[in-house]
């Protein structure tokens, strides 16, 4: 089908075309001169293609007035690739443009300074992913009367401070309550970074769950990782594998994490959800691809980004907002990677006393 005449190309389907990331459309759009001019050749000829006239490489001229900040100090991976990419296709919608800074490098993180963010001209407001800033500069920012969205908050944010995040402690406290519907009574549990405010509510919830059935948290079965990742998963499985008294489930910290522990447990001999269940969080396109299927809680993300927005163009024209902090719901998607208890004993083994990994 060909495009209605007059109708917007948007950045997804330049991107697309392209065959580079909404980002970095985004960064050509706006002139940022990270981009290589070969990069910016190929978006601009992308947009012709698309017969997308109003598309082209600014010559450095900046943003123009009533863009939004979009800070994302990581790598656009599907995580925060999918929060960002629904930051700007939003903001498309109601008319703005979007400055992205994403990236990993500590050049790229020292070259934004949040409490200079209202010296940018043309910039209306802020969408922030996750960032690593304190919260006093967040406070100050917001105390200059500064427009900001923070996504998915590192730390507990200032009653003022608008946020929008996933219910971290109701989905822990989902998933393990599907756990212990199984029989299950010692479960272990992978956290995340331990001064992320999600991994510290996610551990709530999975102690609420426990408080339920009348099991106290044992610290012994509490692992947590520096970085969620699928070998941090499994070193921190592992650990809990060797437990004198090993748990029979394993609740981890995201998608990732509990891809380590599947790891782990093949290693360790044991079969998914036979001998051990193993829950993740996020419902990634890795929970569908990983053998056998994770079971997980769902993160709203492209709803976050969207909310995210919402609440900025509020603020933005200074419109009264009843609700600052947000919380998304986290359902509960079940795949293979949970079952029922196993036998009891089955796991009661002295450390390091495994059978081979089969072949």
């Amino acid at each position: 089908m060909g495009r209605r005449p007059g109708a917007r190309v948007t950045i997804r389907a330049i991107a697309d075309e392209a065959g580079v990331s909404v980002a970095t459309v985004s960064r050509v759009i706006n002139g940022r001169a990270t981009v290589a001019p070969a990069t910016q050749e190929m978006v601009r000829r992308a947009a012709q293609r698309l017969g997308e006239a109003s598309v082209s490489v600014p010559g450095g001229q900046g943003a123009a007035a009533g863009a939004v900040f979009v800070y994302c100090p990581y790598m656009l991976t599907d995580y925060f690739g999918t929060i960002v990419t629904s930051v700007i296709e939003t903001l498309e919608l109601h008319g703005r443009q979007a400055v992205v800074h994403a990236g990993v490098s500590e050049r790229s993180r020292s070259s934004v300074s949040l409490p200079d963010l209202p010296r940018r001209p043309g910039i209306a407001g802020a969408v922030l992913v996750l960032p690593p800033s304190s919260t006093e500069e967040l406070a100050a920012l917001h105390a200059r009367h500064y427009p900001l969205v923070v996504i998915d908050p590192r730390a507990e944010l200032p009653e003022d401070v608008a946020s929008v995040s996933a219910a971290h402690a109701a989905g822990a406290r989902r998933l393990t309550g599907h756990l212990t519907a199984l029989g299950h009574r010692r479960i272990g549990f992978v956290g995340g970074p331990q001064d992320w405010l999600a991994s510290r509510n996610r551990l709530v919830g999975y102690a609420s769950a426990l408080a339920e059935i009348g099991i106290l948290l044992d610290p012994g079965l509490v692992r947590h990782v520096e970085e969620p990742t699928a070998d941090h998963g499994h070193r921190a499985a592992l650990s809990l594998l060797d437990h004198p008294q090993p748990p029979t489930a394993v609740v981890a910290f995201n998608d990732k994490t509990a891809a380590g522990a599947l790891r782990a447990a093949r290693s360790r001999g044991l079969r998914v959800p036979e001998d051990l269940s193993v829950t993740g969080f996020d419902d990634s396109e890795l929970a569908s691809s990983t053998t056998p299927l994770l079971t997980s809680a769902r993160q709203p993300l492209e709803e976050m980004g969207r909310m995210a927005v919402s609440l900025l163009m509020r603020l933005v024209s200074g419109h009264a907002v009843d609700t600052l902090h947000v919380e998304l719901a986290t359902p509960l998607v079940v795949r293979e990677s949970t079952g029922p208890v196993p036998p009891a004993g089955r796991l009661s083994r002295p450390p390091g006393r495994t059978r081979p990994a089969p072949r």
